[in-house]
């Protein structure tokens, strides 16, 4: 029988998940020696943003590392987006314990602080993922994110770290800006209220209904991801061009737990769990940095895209106008803002290789 010959993003998609199948084995070693437990195991429910061939990377690791740690004191039920509530319902159904868990960004599932604006893409923030655990641990935004949620009841933040850059997929060419006017995009609520100014149109849909909203023409591109999750969930496949002037170098994406799930989670079950978001990060860190910059180079599905430098330094200038008038919505989000600009200056005056 003849072997079926892989295209070029076939061949990268399947030496990635050769990588997450490593990924995965390792922490199974953490588990510890068979103990009877008279006791019943812990349970939570636990609901990503993402879908399941997404899932597969972002969050299934993490859940089945902690699972097979945990050694039967505690199981976590994983299920992927809108598969229990809709996705912009996740804050609520964690705060009324419906879910006890829940990995998304702020802004994708409605959470009601000041900050949520931040999570998700907002433009220009970062330019590479490692931008993002910088932000949180040497420039505030660990105390800022604990301080918001620590102001709403029965939600505790845990962590927060960085997924793929903001790219736009679509089956007409955007080569300008004017290109994108009328440009129906399934997009993070971030990303799309700064893009509309352009005339691009944000259209929210269940994420598993994507596809079929890209072949009915209802939508017209997507403005969610990177090239890593266009090629892995299939919206390369009816994406004719990628775009590849990014709005966003990484997308803010954070764990959170009711808190009274939380609380009756005892200490070392609490910071195993802590431990395997961390790995989660890492996992991530690597599988979209390598991912990314494979498939724009040697994925063939797509062509590339760019907009006229002037046309892309008038969006940089309109960023800068955006972060404004966010900084002027409260005085956390002036902090939020005020660290963006440090870590911005920061980076440009350290040059390479940070800038």
């Amino acid at each position: 029988m003849t072997d079926k010959i892989l295209s070029p993003s076939e061949k990268i998609l399947a030496s990635r998940r050769k990588f997450l199948a490593a990924g995965i084995a390792a922490p199974a070693a953490l588990a510890a020696p068979s103990i009877v437990k008279a006791q019943a195991p812990i349970r939570w429910r636990l609901q990503t943003y993402s879908g399941a061939p997404l899932g597969a990377h972002v969050i299934k690791p993490q859940v089945d590392a902690f699972n097979a740690a945990a050694n039967g004191e505690m199981e976590i039920e994983l299920y992927y987006a809108d598969q229990l509530v809709p996705t912009g319902e996740l804050f609520r159904a964690m705060q009324n314990g419906t879910i006890d868990a829940v990995q998304s960004d702020d802004a994708t599932m409605a959470s009601p602080v000041d900050i949520s604006v931040f999570g998700g893409y907002f433009p220009f923030a970062t330019r590479y993922s490692l931008d993002v655990p910088a932000l949180f641990s040497y420039y505030g935004l660990n105390e800022i994110w604990a301080e918001a949620y620590g102001e709403v009841e029965n939600v505790t933040w845990l962590s927060s770290g960085a997924w793929d850059p903001l790219h736009i997929f679509s089956k007409d060419s955007i080569r300008s800006l004017a290109d994108m006017r009328g440009k129906r995009v399934f997009g993070v609520p971030t990303a799309g209220r700064f893009l509309s100014q352009y005339g691009l149109i944000p259209v929210t849909v269940p994420w598993d209904d994507v596809e079929v909203a890209l072949q009915t023409g209802e939508l017209d591109g997507v403005a969610w991801c990177g090239f890593t999750e266009a090629y892995e969930v299939g919206w390369a496949d009816l994406c004719n061009y990628a775009l590849t002037n990014s709005m966003t170098g990484a997308w803010f994406g954070s764990y959170f737990a009711n808190t009274e799930s939380w609380n009756a989670v005892p200490p070392h079950l609490q910071q195993l769990y802590r431990s395997t978001i961390d790995q989660s990060h890492y996992y991530r860190a690597q599988w979209y940095w390598g991912g990314e910059a494979k498939l724009r180079v040697e994925g063939e599905k797509m062509e590339l895209t760019s907009l006229p430098a002037d046309e892309w330094a008038q969006v940089n200038a309109d960023a800068q106008v955006f972060w404004d008038e966010i900084a002027a919505s409260s005085p956390r989000a002036g902090k939020v803002v005020d660290a963006f600009k440090a870590y911005a200056a920061t980076m440009e005056a350290a040059g390479y290789p940070y800038r």
